[in-house]
């Protein structure tokens, strides 16, 4: 055991020396006085700190051994396992400080590069705050929760917004939600981000200018869940309010939609729910329109009537509504509730598992990627409070507080942002219902003088639960309302409370920590904890000053409060940290002070209200003096009651939508850009089923002959925080350039940067009529070589013809280039006049064939309102030189030319390219993306060609996002469209199988671009869809095996 004689010293103590177990007071101080008990400084200094329970346990039976032999065997075999424990904890501290390490560098470096790319016009307003300029974080400096700071510009605002119709969609997917009866705490995914949701778009539905709220989630037909969470539609009850009069109508209001998604029959949990997520988004997209139809037909006059937001709340639903937000082009926010990055510091502070570990359990790396997207996306960032901002968000590759401050000051300035930027993040404290409360108001000490005899009147049947507990329960009751986690630190108090004489002879403390029939069918966290508690109430004799009720119900919350007030008690929240703490708002809209902790939202909550008393967690003798303070001290108890009852109000949940309203209306507008031109498309049902986007001539739809699209035109835009007029005004110029054609034509060719507006072609053609197909196939197979592209493509095309000739369209979707395509399609003799769509340069391009032709080759329509869906945040000429530096960096550190070069021919207006000469020699596509994120550009990274290309295009772009887009804009059906791929493919590859559409997965193509996702963020497998019975994988990749597969999915007939 050379290097380990410490633990053969502990070795031989633990054998030789009492355990010394009934000594209270023993610790690694009384070595001085000889009384040393190395048994005892293991259990308290070491298992204590890694919280593991099999020890605990496994040292209460070694020391209740009567055999010394067996018990000393037993402690020796503790000494081991602690001794692993303790040497896997320090490994991982270790690789945790080279991370973080690694990620200060990475951060720092990204910052002086962005900004070093704009020093030419740096100021001295720029390094710092800017006077009178607004935080890092959106909000107030001053004392007070940062909001809108005059209540006059939020009532004019109302106002002013009174007569718009507003539909409003917010996203929350997992647990179980219902209006009514929320079963809270049945299960870690329903807790208080439910009852967040469904209060919020009660709330909305009330406010003036708000025409209708959808919160959507998951639809669960289980049988261990109640049929209530199975119905597609719930109408929220909305609370009586002045602002809901005159906004009525047809379908207003608050509703819940169920949309069905991943297992039929099985209710899941959160970390389970990521391969099904395309498939929520595709629903969630089908329903959004319908709505936006209806909607237009009520109040828009026949137009329809997009959502002015999407709001995600929490990763899995920021992920959909992010996708959504590209889908629809409308703006997204986002609420993350709970971060991923700042639970994987939690667990790895802990020791006891590594990151893989962690990640196998929690997927926690898929969630932190949905968290980073959504940052990347979002307009603004919700949180509910400033702590969240400074200390979570900050954690993450895409927020920089600094950063954010340069953006900002460069905004109000009116300076080019060169490309970046950086999210707006507000801190509204989530609203509460107050209408139904009535506090006690009555005179406390006149009616304990009153009721001597009779203290309380039990009369409440919770309250009777409660004081049963109690030989005297006309003390004050010192009330905590939390879930036996160590996180709440509920031990602390009870220790505090044993502890301190006279607190206990002045007041009674009530614990309710959730509900339970029997401590053995709790949870193995949750029962050691609750159990660690009880001893601790038999440790102090505490019977009959501490009631810890098995039972209550969600409706006896309010009367738990009541009792607590009527008692003259106090309420608090001893958590090591809170996030937000809105128990707290509840126990002061009862007329309850509060005692909390000083960490985390209850800081900012206690600043508004003043209504009591912060605590250090880990302090028991804070603890213990701020409780004694408040129940001995009438006077301040009184006052504190007070400052609490009058700014309650400022929590109420029309001041946070008011607040809310008031942030949404500083977005830009965006929605699809072509429902102003677009007259008569959905009259089109004349057109035959065999015609197809081959002959589009849309009216509605701004042109553009070319074959790789404009390399030019944008390459200068400028996306900021807060104004992006640049990122419209190619497409006003587009749309203002009316070209003529020649006559007798459908479209001659014209040069690279021409544009042909739809009014300028002959009125007699007709309007696409994709939609119209049976099937439309897909063919977005990342092949090795183009010539087994090319094959395939044959195989799928002849398959199709030979058993339903004209039904099916086709459309091809992949990295390559219009040219490349063109090239491709003459070299195998296929004519482009058969497919109906190309989706290119990995989906930042989308072209319709034409049936116009010259001698320098084929034109193709380029969909400019495409590139109006996908502009969003798009870097343009800024993220260019960003890229070209990093190549440059790459080629010097491997000091073997040019490994990573700028490909021009290969780059468009949102696609710019990059030829790798050798793959292995540059970083994964992870370390491509954060360095992006870092220096606050926002786009989309795709290795593709297995490697030998990386396509940068925007953001919310993808071959998925087209297909979507198509959707949107010509109605085809997802659930008609058939995508063929390969067992793995470029790094988007992860877009294509999920969904309403249908997958066939071609066995053994693409094998060789398994090397560019073998360093990924998160495995292939957390994402995969592998019951998914749209996807379907084939024997090979013969004819025979495509006709099988699409058999198996019956689009064909065997």
């Amino acid at each position: 055991m050379a290097g380990n004689d410490w633990i053969n010293s502990y070795l031989e103590a633990i054998l030789d020396v009492d355990p010394g177990i009934n000594d209270a007071k023993s610790s690694l101080l009384l070595r001085e006085r000889g009384r040393f008990s190395p048994t005892r400084y293991f259990v308290e200094e070491v298992i204590t700190g890694f919280d593991e329970t099999d020890l605990h346990r496994s040292w209460l039976r070694a020391s209740a051994m009567r055999s010394t032999q067996e018990r000393n065997t037993r402690l020796e075999n503790m000494c081991w396992r602690i001794w692993n424990l303790a040497r896997k904890k320090k490994q991982l501290e270790g690789e945790e400080a080279q991370w973080k390490a690694k990620r200060h560098l990475e951060r720092e470096s990204g910052r002086k590069e962005a900004t070093a790319d704009m020093s030419e016009d740096l100021s001295e307003g720029e390094k710092g705050d800017v006077p009178g300029d607004l935080s890092a974080h959106g909000g107030s400096v001053r004392g007070r929760m940062p909001r809108i700071s005059s209540v006059d510009v939020m009532e004019n605002w109302a106002n002013q917004h009174r007569e718009k119709k507003l539909y409003i969609v917010l996203i929350s997917l997992h647990g179980l939600i219902r209006g009514e009866n929320m079963e809270l705490g049945r299960d870690s995914d329903t807790g208080g981000q439910v009852k967040y949701v469904v209060e919020l778009a009660r709330a909305l539905g009330t406010m003036p200018g708000v025409y209708r709220v959808d919160l959507l989630t998951r639809q669960v037909s289980a049988p261990d869940v109640d049929w209530s969470y199975g119905e597609p539609t719930e109408m929220l009850n909305l609370i009586s309010s002045e602002n809901s009069t005159g906004e009525l109508g047809e379908s207003s209001g608050s509703y819940i939609i169920r949309i069905p998604f991943g297992p039929k029959d099985k209710y899941i949990r959160k970390e389970l729910l990521w391969p099904y997520i395309p498939e929520f988004v595709d629903g969630a997209l089908g329903h959004i329109m319908q709505m936006s139809k209806v909607l237009g037909e009520q109040i828009g006059g026949g137009n329809p009537v997009w959502p002015v937001a999407i709001h995600g709340h929490y990763a899995d639903a920021g992920d959909s509504a992010a996708l959504l937000s590209g889908a629809l082009n409308v703006p997204l926010v986002f609420t993350g509730h709970s971060l991923g990055r700042d639970k994987l510091e939690q667990l790895m502070k802990q020791g006891r598992q590594s990151r893989e570990e962690i990640n196998s359990t929690y997927k926690i790396m898929r969630r932190i990627e949905a968290e980073e997207l959504a940052l990347d996306a979002s307009e603004i960032i919700i949180t509910s409070t400033k702590q969240e901002i400074e200390e979570q968000w900050r954690l993450y590759d895409g927020f920089d507080p600094v950063l954010e401050r340069k953006l900002r000051a460069r905004i109000k300035r009116g300076v080019s942002c060169h490309g970046r930027f950086m999210p707006r993040t507000v801190a509204i404290p989530p609203g509460m219902e107050f209408h139904h409360i009535t506090p006690h108001d009555g005179d406390s000490d006149g009616e304990e003088e009153k009721n001597k005899d009779h203290p309380v009147s039990p009369d409440q049947p919770i309250w009777s639960e409660i004081m049963r507990f109690f030989s005297n329960p006309r003390k004050p009751m010192i009330l905590a309302l939390a879930r036996p986690d160590p996180k709440k630190n509920i031990t602390a108090l009870v220790k505090a409370f044993g502890e301190c004489r006279q607190l206990r002879e002045l007041a009674n403390l009530t614990l309710i920590m959730g509900n339970r029939d029997d401590i053995d069918q709790m949870s193995g966290a949750n029962a050691s904890y609750l159990l660690s508690i009880i001893k601790l109430v038999d440790k102090y004799d505490l019977y009959g000053q501490v009631a810890y009720p098995k039972h209550h119900k969600q409706s006896d919350v309010p009367d738990i409060y009541r009792l607590a007030a009527k008692t003259k008690g106090v309420f608090i929240n001893p958590a090591f940290i809170e996030p937000f703490g809105l128990t707290l708002i509840e126990a002061a809209a009862y007329g309850l002070p509060i005692v909390a902790t000083k960490n985390g939202g209850p800081v900012d909550i206690h600043r508004v209200l003043d209504n009591g008393l912060l605590v250090d967690p880990h302090d028991q003798q804070s603890i213990a003096d701020a409780l004694l303070k408040l129940v001995s001290d009438k006077q301040l108890w009184a006052r504190c009651r007070q400052n609490g009852l009058r700014n309650i109000h400022l929590f109420s949940w029309p001041e946070h939508c008011k607040t809310y309203l008031a942030r949404i209306a500083c977005c830009k507008p965006r929605q699809p850009q072509w429902q102003k031109n677009e007259e008569g498309f959905q009259n089109s049902e004349s057109d035959s089923p065999g015609d197809s986007l081959r002959d589009i001539q849309d009216l509605s739809l701004n042109l553009k002959l070319s074959l790789d699209g404009d390399k030019n035109g944008s390459g200068n835009l400028d996306n900021s925080l807060d104004n992006e007029d640049n990122a419209v005004d190619g497409k006003n110029k587009l749309e203002n350039a009316v070209l003529t054609l020649s006559k007798g034509a459908m479209g001659g060719l014209r040069k690279d940067g021409d544009e042909v507006r739809g009014d300028d072609y002959t009125t007699s053609t007709k309007f696409p009529s994709l939609r119209r197909r049976k099937y439309i196939f897909v063919i977005a197979v990342d092949c090795d070589t183009t010539s087994d592209f090319l094959e395939i493509l044959k195989m799928v095309v002849d398959v199709a013809n030979v058993n339903s000739a004209g039904l099916i369209g086709f459309i091809l979707s992949t990295a390559m280039t219009i040219s490349e395509i063109n090239s491709l399609l003459n070299s195998g003799g296929l004519n482009p006049l058969d497919f109906d769509a190309f989706i290119c340069n990995s989906g930042s391009n989308l072209y319709y064939p034409s049936s116009s032709s010259v001698d320098s080759g084929l034109p193709f329509v380029l969909d400019l309102d495409y590139h109006s869906q996908i502009e969003y945040r798009w870097g343009g000429e800024g993220l260019r030189k960003t890229l070209v530096r990093w190549a440059i960096s790459v080629n010097d550190k491997n000091g073997q030319g040019k490994i990573v070069e700028e490909d021009e021919p290969g780059s468009s207006s949102y696609c710019f390219a990059l030829k790798v000469k050798d793959s292995s020699l540059i970083p994964p596509v992870k370390e491509l993306r954060k360095l992006m994120r870092i220096q606050a550009l926002r786009c989309h990274v795709i290795y593709c060609q297995q490697g030998a290309k990386i396509n940068v295009i925007p953001v919310l772009a993808s071959r998925s996002q087209a297909l979507r887009y198509l959707h949107v804009r010509w109605g085809t059906e997802l659930s008609k469209i058939v995508v063929f791929t390969g067992e793995c493919g470029d790094t988007d590859y992860e877009g294509l199988l999920g969904g309403l559409h249908k997958t066939v997965v071609l066995k053994g193509v693409g094998s060789s671009s398994l090397k560019l996702h073998a360093n990924r963020n998160y495995p292939l497998e957390d994402v995969m869809p592998f019951d998914n019975p749209n996807l379907v994988q084939a024997g090979g990749c013969k004819a025979k095996d495509i006709k099988e597969s699409l058999e198996k999915l019956g689009i064909l007939k065997g």
